[in-house]
């Protein structure tokens, strides 16, 4: 088997992956339509986003520390053949009930993203991790743009067909992955323990690592700036800019397109030419100087460009994350991914219900604040980073 297969599979596990998850967004709301009365969609359709989060981050380390014990192979193949079942029973969810089952069942397997960043630091040395962790936010990227856009059409012929469509890429994904994917953590596997299931407990393993902590926190704030955008771009383009259903897509296309490109062709070369560090640091501050001109922005035209600022933020991330796996020896790389995975998770239950709050309160004074409390928040990464890098560079 060529070196370079095993990576090129779960690359595209990631992409076939992410585009599932996007191509029920657009329809979603239409589901529930058909179950519940009008007045309640918007409340059920926040409640099924955020359970999902929950369980993403309930599950995460869970999912991480059981290939830990077991392999990456079986315990991705398991959560991609459930992924696919559950698709299947929403598309002909009958009742309420059934949606909400489903969106659990959805969140649980949908972690398989712990598993993959695993796999990959199996598979690759230090020198091109951040390079690769590129390459998988980038696939996950593109399946995100892409996702929508189908979704989209095929909701116009029903909202049931995106789910259909999303059964069948996570069923391809499973059996792409049992002839094609070998096991990739062929060392010391660790003994299963109860903590390590225990989405709280599972960062205690992370106790008196002084720099995987910093580094951790550091991840928490920067997922949690990143909510922003997928909270408010669409009301924000609409109060501010008047943008209408056609513009919004556009623009989310965009900014997807440029935010794959820049990890997939940016990551590697600046991590290579600057260091991780320098590489974490422009990230920071080509997002949050994005931040802050999109909160002035006066015309829809002037967020196009600002998107290449909020893209480029984008190489901060897998620089992150390279930094992170060099900390951790190789029988926790699945743990530290589940654990990262979680904090994501986290902030997608969090992020959403705060910048939105923050929204709210100012939209009849400068609805930009909640751009600059994002930017802000960068800050907080300050005294994190000077523990955990500098001391460790």
């Amino acid at each position: 088997m060529k070196p370079n297969r095993p990576l090129i599979v779960i690359l595209s596990t990631v992409a076939l992956d992410a585009v599932g998850i996007g191509l029920i967004m657009p329809v979603l709301p239409g589901l529930l339509r058909d179950l519940v009365h009008s007045n309640d969609v918007t409340a059920h359709y926040g409640i099924l986003l955020a359970l999902y989060a929950l369980m993403q981050f309930a599950c995460a380390p869970v999912l991480g520390a059981l290939s830990d014990r077991f392999g990456r192979r079986p315990v991705l193949l398991v959560s991609l053949a459930g992924a696919a079942v559950d698709y299947a029973i929403m598309a002909t969810a009958p009742f309420l009930w059934v949606l909400y089952i489903g969106r659990i069942v959805a969140g649980i397997t949908g972690a398989t993203g712990a598993v993959a960043g695993a796999y990959i630091a199996d598979i690759t040395d230090g020198d091109e991790r951040a390079r690769h962790f590129g390459f998988m936010s980038a696939c996950f990227g593109f399946g995100m743009v892409a996702g929508p856009v189908l979704g989209g059409l095929m909701g116009g012929f029903s909202p049931h067909a995106p789910f259909f469509a999303a059964a069948a890429l996570n069923g391809l994904n499973f059996l792409t992955g049992c002839f094609l994917l070998p096991e990739s953590h062929k060392g010391e596997r660790r003994p299963l323990r109860r903590e390590a299931l225990n989405p709280l407990a599972s960062f205690r393993w992370a106790r008196g690592m002084t720099v995987v902590a910093a580094l951790m926190a550091v991840f928490f704030i920067m997922q949690l700036v990143g909510q922003v955008p997928a909270a408010l771009w669409v009301i924000f383009g609409e109060d501010r800019f008047h943008w209408d259903a056609t513009t919004i897509g556009i623009s989310l296309a965009a900014f997807g397109i440029l935010h794959s490109l820049a990890q997939a062709m940016i990551t590697g070369p600046v991590a290579a030419r600057l260091g991780e560090r320098r590489a974490l640091m422009l990230g920071m501050i080509a997002d949050g100087t994005g931040y802050i001109l999109l909160a002035f922005a006066t015309r829809g035209w002037m967020a196009f460009p600002i998107m290449v600022l909020l893209a480029s933020g984008g190489i901060g991330m897998p620089a992150l994350q390279a930094m992170l796996s060099r900390q951790v020896d190789e029988e926790r790389q699945g743990q530290l991914q589940g654990s990262l995975a979680a904090l994501t998770s986290l902030t997608s239950i969090v992020g959403p219900l705060l910048f939105t709050a923050i929204y709210a309160a100012s939209i009849t004074t400068w609805n930009g604040w909640a751009w600059i409390a994002g930017a802000a928040l960068y800050l907080l990464c300050l005294p994190a980073l000077r523990r955990g890098l500098w001391r460790n560079s």
